[in-house]
């Protein structure tokens, strides 16, 4: 009866693991043959891929798009890290009732649809000449109540001893920091680090906004291009959205181990 109660779990759990990952298969696939095969759902490797990926070249600039992507994605996630980790350590560490009162008003900001403000931040700054500069890119999502609410919670469990005894033996408030609390909290950095990687990397509304130069073009963005013609070759889109996939899909593997530890709060 255990043994035919786990083969059930097993069954379940592959079939939804082959369910999970399909529409990744199918993409794969889809890449490697013509918009006609696409289209009639084949799901059989074609010989396409090279084909695909000269067309794709053609019409769109991929490097260009792929190193703004990469540019606007690592600025944003080193500074957002440094910026967010020292705000939830701030509101942890140096903690009082006022603190709790601007932590409160800045998670309700969360409350806030982007769209609600997306108009009065593109007028700012188009007045202040930020359009298709990667400032402008960056400071909508600088700072974002969840990352600080992240690492606000991490910061709970620092040892203040530890830090009482650095303090004693004279060292400044921002080494102890530096030194102490980034090392320590390294699958919370991690996973900030994938999760904000990722946001950016994928981010489209904004961009499409504030980068209105074809030079300032964003892999999401070409990828929409794909789809503005009055005909649109399903094989190139599929390529396209692989070679968009595929530098988050390798931040995630790479680091999924970290970042599980670093949501659920584990400090090494």
């Amino acid at each position: 009866m255990i043994k035919l109660k786990r083969m059930g779990q097993y069954v379940f759990l592959i079939i939804t693991s082959l369910l999970s990952i399909f529409p990744l298969v199918w993409m794969a696939i889809s890449a490697t043959n013509k918009s006609a095969d696409v289209v009639k759902g084949v799901m059989m490797p074609g010989t396409y891929l090279l084909k695909n990926l000269e067309s794709l070249m053609n019409q769109q600039n991929v490097w260009k798009a792929m190193g703004n992507s990469f540019k606007y994605a690592i600025i944003l996630t080193i500074v957002s890290l440094i910026i967010c980790s020292l705000a939830g350590y701030g509101f942890e560490i140096y903690h009082d009732k006022g603190k709790d009162v601007v932590m409160n008003i800045i998670l309700l900001a969360m409350m806030v649809p982007f769209a609600a403000t997306m108009i009065p931040l593109f007028q700012m700054f188009s007045s202040a000449n930020l359009l298709n500069t990667t400032m402008g890119f960056i400071l909508p999502t600088i700072s974002t109540p969840f990352l600080i609410m992240m690492f606000r919670q991490s910061a709970r469990s620092f040892p203040h001893d530890i830090m009482e005894a650095a303090r004693i033996d004279g060292l400044g408030e921002l080494a102890i920091f530096f030194k102490m609390f980034m090392p320590t909290m390294r699958s919370t950095y991690a996973a900030a680090m994938t999760i904000t990687f990722m946001n950016a990397w994928n981010s489209y509304l904004w961009p499409k906004v504030i980068m209105t130069d074809a030079e300032s073009i964003t892999m999401p963005m070409l990828v929409a291009n794909l789809k503005a013609g009055y005909t649109t070759d399903y094989g190139v889109l599929m390529l396209a959205v692989l070679l968009c996939s595929i530098p988050t899909m390798i931040v995630f593997f790479v680091l999924q181990k970290s970042f599980a530890e670093g949501i659920t709060g584990a400090v090494k």
